[in-house]
């Protein structure tokens, strides 16, 4: 692939990737998009269920597999390693695409703010949520998370190098605020349905199995720094005194969407 092809392919999957990251925000809070998690008319209970279920881990198993080192090895034989990232954003936003298209709506009311202060709460948690999922993206490199530097680097014909191992803002407190600011989206609501639950806790669980391999491979290419690092600060809950360790933040992100890896 050329290098001005490269390039504009990165760039469109970029735009196609921020396009479903907004589409995102409004599904689970049901405004403005066109279909929202709980828009449509409900069917048979069960058969929703089974489709969501799928659709969720769809999304988690392409999300996952494709950022291991072990499929990257094999993937960039085929897939030009410039746009190696590109290519993950793209899928990414697919399997997000098709959740949207096909989610099937469960409306039974699971909870709901009693009052507009508890709503406003609720929405105010949510906007922090997006805040920090933004922010995060770029304390790691926003631009790298999500290909663009690559590409940019390739058309420039100058060689890619990975990021520095260093800590910076949010992640000298819990070493995932991505997959914090992720879980705020996906729980924070004013007006929670049984399908706006399944979809928060089958999210939850990706994270939590998400994190783990993440974790994984990051001790692997770090060694005793990223050990040091998972002693010193805690995944996802602040504690004293975390905000002054002196090692790196994990190099993860969303991507996408929800982080990538």
């Amino acid at each position: 692939m050329g290098r001005y092809l490269a390039f504009l392919f990165g760039v469109a999957s970029y735009g196609l990737f921020f396009a479903t990251f907004l589409y995102l925000l409004g599904f689970v809070a049901n405004t403005v998009v066109p279909k929202g998690i709980d828009t449509g008319s409900p069917g048979d209970p069960v058969l929703a269920l089974v489709v969501n279920l799928g659709l969720i881990a769809l999304f988690g198993l392409q999300h996952s597999v494709m950022a291991r080192p072990a499929f990257k090895a094999q993937w960039t034989r085929i897939v030009p390693r410039p746009i190696e990232r590109s290519v993950y954003v793209l899928f990414s936003s697919l399997a997000l695409i098709a959740l949207y298209a096909v989610w099937q709506p469960l409306p039974a009311v699971v909870w709901q703010a009693s009052t507009p202060i508890v709503a406003a709460l609720c929405t105010g948690v949510f906007a922090l949520g997006v805040v920090l999922v933004l922010v995060s993206t770029f304390v790691i490199d926003h631009f790298d998370l999500f290909g663009l530097r690559q590409v940019f680097l390739h058309l420039r014909k100058k060689p890619y190098e990975a990021l520095p191992f260093q800590v910076r803002f949010l992640y000298r407190v819990v070493r995932h605020p991505l997959y914090v600011g992720w879980l705020l989206v996906f729980w924070a609501t004013p007006l929670m349905t049984v399908g706006h639950l399944l979809f928060a806790a089958g999210m939850s669980v990706y994270i939590v199995i998400a994190v783990r391999y993440e974790e994984r491979d990051l001790v692997r290419q770090h060694g005793k720094d990223y050990v040091q690092y998972q002693r010193r600060v805690p995944k996802f809950v602040p504690r004293l005194g975390a905000a002054h360790a002196p090692v790196a933040p994990a190099s993860s992100g969303v991507a996408t969407s929800v982080e990538s890896n």
